[in-house]
Parts: structure tokens; C-alpha cells; sequence
């Protein structure tokens, strides 16, 4: 017996879609969304044990300035800067610019670029100016 929905098409699942830039851009977009989260908890536990002490400070300090503490600021800064950029890519469609699907495209092939780009540039700056 045939019910009423049996005869509708199947969704398409992701087996069927191309993995495409924009596609990808926009999976990153939301992880870098989450990574903000809790790089934003790391920041605000590094302004709490500012607010504890000194032996407090120095610890999240300490952690912060070894080899892993400052890959996961660069990443934070990565997540951040790519981010931003992707709230502006997306910014920019609402008011209708660059919706052209080759544009679309070559925006998603230099974000992940543009990102790193300008995350190195600012960790220079910054360790300049430290």
C-alpha cells in the first residue's frame, strides 16, 4: 500500500553534492565560530586571574606564553581574523555584491589565504612591538 509521502523525491545527501570552496568556506566559517567560543573563555580566564593575584596571573601567564599556549592563540587569532573576514564575505551578499558564482568561488579560494595572511602579519606586528 502506498502511503502519501512515498512519492516524493529523496533529499539529496551529501554523497550526492560536490565539495565545492564555498561549501567549505562555509564548514569553516562555523568552526571557527565554535574555536571563538573557547578561545574567548581562555581570554576571559586570563582577565579572571589577572583579577586573582599575582601567583594566579603568572600561572594562566606562563601557560599562555609556552609553545602550546601560543599555538592556541595563533589559532585563536586564525579563528578570529577568518572569521571576521567570512562575516564580511557574508555582509556583503546581503546587500547583493558578489553573489556571481564564479566571484563567490574565487573568494572562497583566497579567504583561507587572506586569513593566515593577515594573522601572520599581526603576530609580527605584535611580537615587534612585545
Amino acid at each position: 500500500m502506498a502511503t502519501p509521502t512515498s512519492n516524493r523525491p529523496l533529499s539529496p545527501h551529501l554523497q550526492v553534492y560536490k565539495f565545492i570552496p564555498t561549501m567549505a568556506m562555509s564548514i569553516i566559517h562555523r568552526i571557527t565560530g565554535v574555536a571563538l567560543y573557547f578561545g574567548t573563555v581562555l581570554l576571559a580566564a586570563w582577565l579572571v586571574s589577572a583579577a586573582m593575584g599575582k601567583e594566579a596571573f603568572d600561572c594562566v601567564s606562563w601557560f599562555l606564553g609556552s609553545w602550546l599556549g601560543l599555538l592556541i592563540m595563533f589559532g585563536y587569532t586564525w579563528a578570529l581574523v577568518h572569521h571576521l573576514l567570512g562575516g564580511l564575505r557574508h555582509f556583503a551578499w546581503d546587500f547583493g555584491h558578489g553573489l556571481g558564482k564564479e566571484f563567490t568561488t574565487k573568494m572562497a579560494i583566497a579567504l583561507p589565504f587572506v586569513s593566515v595572511g593577515i594573522t601572520v602579519v599581526l603576530w609580527i606586528i605584535g611580537l615587534i612591538a612585545w
